[in-house]
């Protein structure tokens, strides 16, 4: 069925999508743009999912969207700054996604404060861009080029309203930061210009449970 949503990025909604599992009681997408993934997580079970994005008339059509109040829908929205402290984010989710905006921030600051808002046993999942450093780089990007023609004739393009950054971060760069701050990070080349990136938090030890930790 045809996704008039579809460009190189919600390619991998879907897939974020199944990263809810029964236990997925929170869910935050950093970037969340006007609202197609969080309603996606919201759809897959997660009970309460918060979007948080920069621009404002962004998160105006999600909650425009969303089609009801928070507390019926499930569905939250906050403006401003995921660096800054901001309503809603006081707590850690059980599951953190964005998709296209690690590269709006600084790489180890932005890592950091996405790992902070992981709960213990949670999963981070990054949908991101790196810019070709590499001969091998160039060679996986050039290699995007004819798959990325075939897809934009068969299943258009949708072109979202967010602002676009530069990107300036390499493939190697990202790694080495992911593995100083997310130890354990699966980072994997995707098609399309894509990268995913997918942490687990460690889980909270029997003697942090007892003590409430």
């Amino acid at each position: 069925m045809s996704d008039p949503y579809w460009n190189h990025s919600t390619h991998y909604h879907p897939g974020l999508a199944r990263l809810v599992t029964p236990g997925t009681r929170t869910a935050l997408d950093v970037g969340c743009g006007e609202g197609l993934l969080t309603r996606r997580l919201r759809a897959a079970g997660a009970q309460h999912v918060l979007g948080v994005d920069l621009d404002p008339d962004q998160v105006g059509r999600a909650r425009a969207a969303a089609g009801g109040p928070p507390e019926a829908t499930g569905l939250d929205y906050v403006a401003g700054d995921v660096l800054a402290p901001l309503p809603g984010l006081a707590e850690p989710f059980d599951l953190v996604t964005t998709v296209a905006t690690l590269h709006h921030l600084p790489l180890d600051e932005g890592l950091r404060r996405l790992r902070e808002l992981v709960a213990p046993g949670g999963t981070l999942a990054v949908v991101g861009l790196t810019r070709p450093r590499t001969a091998w780089d160039r060679t996986v990007s050039a290699a995007a080029i004819p798959v990325a023609r075939i897809a934009r004739r068969r299943r258009g393009e949708w072109e979202h309203g967010s602002p676009i950054a530069e990107v300036t971060t390499s493939h190697a760069e990202l790694n080495a930061a992911a593995r100083v701050i997310l130890p354990g990070a699966r980072l994997r080349r995707r098609l399309y210009w894509r990268y995913t990136l997918v942490w687990r938090a460690p889980a909270r030890s029997a003697d942090q449970v007892r003590r409430g930790r």
